[in-house]
């Protein structure tokens, strides 16, 4: 599989130029990191999470990054858990499991981001492929992100 139709559609649609950055297959965000030489923190990963109500939300935040619930749910004022697997495969069905490109936008999601990610020069997205990442820069990240909030919701796990 190769990046995503609807990401590269959705990039081509709002004019945002991106590199791709090849890497060897990873099944994990610090293996990608390794293997493409990229900081962690300049990984932006997406973490899938719906409410009582079944309202989906898409919560990107630095692969460094763990996500705090409570401190999402409080901002957003929302009871927001995380989405079982199968329904992620359900959502993201032109990507390889577990490799979800944070484009919520792309697939018709709500979002939130993890404001320090819109504070770097360069983010990298994962392009649903497990071999491929896609770079943005600073403005270009923001300007995927304008839809959502941007918060502070995470905490560093990984140095």
């Amino acid at each position: 599989m190769n990046i995503s139709t609807r990401l590269t559609r959705y990039l081509n649609k709002k004019s945002i130029p991106y590199q791709e950055v090849d890497h060897f297959h990873s099944n994990s965000s610090i293996g990608t990191a390794i293997t493409a030489n990229i900081s962690l923190k300049q990984i932006a990963k997406a973490v899938l999470l719906k409410n009582h109500e079944d309202k989906k939300l898409m919560a990107i935040l630095p692969a460094a990054d763990k996500i705090n619930l409570s401190v999402l749910n409080e901002n957003l004022h929302g009871s927001y858990q995380l989405m079982k697997e199968h329904e992620v495969y359900q959502v993201f069905a032109d990507c390889n499991q577990g490799a979800v490109p944070p484009a919520a936008d792309a697939y018709h999601l709500s979002m939130v981001c993890e404001q320090e990610l819109t504070q770097l020069a360069k983010v990298y997205l994962e392009a649903g492929d497990h071999e491929t990442l896609l770079c943005v820069n600073q403005q270009d990240f923001k300007t995927l992100m304008t839809s959502g909030k941007q918060l502070h919701f995470s905490r560093e796990v990984f140095h």
